[in-house]
């Protein structure tokens, strides 16, 4: 990337920068007033404690088993934060702020989002059908692999990838609160429906920073948009696997399995993206280059080609035997 473009885009996240109190105040919650994973579990000091413990589990064996590997790979997923936390410090500008501001941000994020690991996993510890060493094994697997997301250390992409990334799981752990609630699972629906509440939140804020970066420079941000839409956006797990097993092989059956409960398809990749260039008024932005004009055109056509191509893909129907899984 040229020093030019580079000192553009610190120049944009140091103005952004200054708005960062009421970013804080406006997309994150105050510590002392947001909710713990104890709140969501039962309190092994109560009476009733065994009594609960055995409800999770009956409720869990009778888990679609599609739906139940999603849970356990989503919940992977969270407990390789120390992942993104070192990729998102390592963006440009965050940690060259005057008031240090963008790497609050960060940490702080953090904080919230590393509730939802420390709460999935204490569920499945104690639903009595999950292999935690298995899981444990994956887990250490996906953060010792790290990922490569295709964004380098340009906040643009960055911060495209994390507005796409964070609706994406948004919409997954919604599905499986709604998955879990129609068998009348009601404690873990209300644990995916809080968690997935804070990735909504979360997404609304890196949409904000993308729509800020729009309107102080938006031939580059379209332009750092068509190559990510041309890349692809993956997903943070995209290299998980088991022993034995390459990056990415187990990605690909845990993939197929979120298609085939519905938890996570081809056609919401789609509606992700329309709903971007709907939120980021692409069709309608002005004082573009002519280049940046061109990556518009491509982002905006996409959504078709896309949906075309998604209606040839072929789910393989077979379920894939997870060593996370207790049979």
């Amino acid at each position: 990337m040229p020093v030019k473009i580079k000192n553009v885009r610190l120049e944009v996240m140091q103005t952004m920068e200054k708005s960062m109190d009421e970013i804080l105040e406006k997309y994150l919650k105050p510590i002392e007033k947001n909710w713990q994973p104890a709140d969501l579990m039962p309190d092994s000091s109560d009476p009733n404690f065994m009594d609960e413990v055995k409800e999770i589990q009956a409720l869990c064996m009778d888990m679609e088993y599609d739906l139940f590997t999603v849970l356990i790979g989503d919940t992977i997923t969270e407990e390789a934060l120390p992942t993104y936390e070192s990729w998102l410090m390592d963006v440009e500008g965050v940690d060259n702020v005057e008031k240090n501001g963008w790497s609050q941000w960060v940490r702080s994020w953090t904080a919230e989002e590393n509730r939802h690991g420390d709460l999935l996993n204490s569920y499945l510890y104690l639903s009595g059908r999950v292999d935690m060493k298995e899981m444990q094994i994956t887990t250490q697997y996906l953060i010792s692999d790290g990922f490569d997301i295709g964004t380098d250390r340009d906040p643009y992409r960055n911060f495209i990838y994390t507005s796409f990334q964070e609706l994406a799981t948004n919409i997954s752990h919604r599905r499986v609160a709604s998955g879990a609630k129609k068998t009348g699972n009601k404690r873990l629906a209300k644990i995916c429906g809080v968690i997935a509440a804070d990735e909504l939140r979360h997404a609304n804020a890196y949409i904000s920073f993308v729509q800020k970066i729009l309107e102080l420079d938006p031939s580059e941000l379209m332009l750092a948009f068509e190559d990510m839409m041309r890349k692809k956006i993956v997903m943070p797990a995209h290299l998980m696997r088991s022993p034995g097993q390459e990056k990415g092989e187990l990605w690909d059956h845990f993939s197929d399995s979120a298609q085939r409960c519905e938890v996570y398809t081809t056609q919401d990749y789609i509606d992700i993206l329309t709903s971007l260039l709907e939120t980021w008024n692409i069709g309608n932005l002005t004082g573009l280059t002519d280049e940046a004009d061109k990556a518009r055109s491509y982002v905006m056509r996409l959504p078709d080609r896309l949906a075309k191509i998604a209606s040839r893909v072929k789910i393989p129907e077979q379920q894939y035997p997870f060593r996370w899984v207790k049979r």
